[in-house]
């Protein structure tokens, strides 16, 4: 999963991810089927940078940072 359904949608255009709903949730998400060192490659070449990584059970949780000018 790489975001939510308020994120950039040029964005997750640039990262080849489709928006998906499940079934009982009001909400949506978009997910890739690349493996994460693709995603994170592709994240770095548009300007976003690694702060800090984090495990919630069998989940990798990544945050991002892009400065603004």
């Amino acid at each position: 999963m790489v975001g939510d359904e308020y994120s950039d949608s040029a964005l997750m255009d640039y990262l080849g991810a489709r928006k998906t709903t499940m079934l009982g949730n009001n909400f949506s998400e978009y997910h890739v089927d690349e493996p994460p060192r693709v995603i994170l490659d592709k994240l770095e070449q548009a300007g976003y940078r690694l702060v800090s990584m984090t495990g919630v059970g069998q989940t990798l949780v990544w945050c991002l940072h892009k400065d603004t000018l």
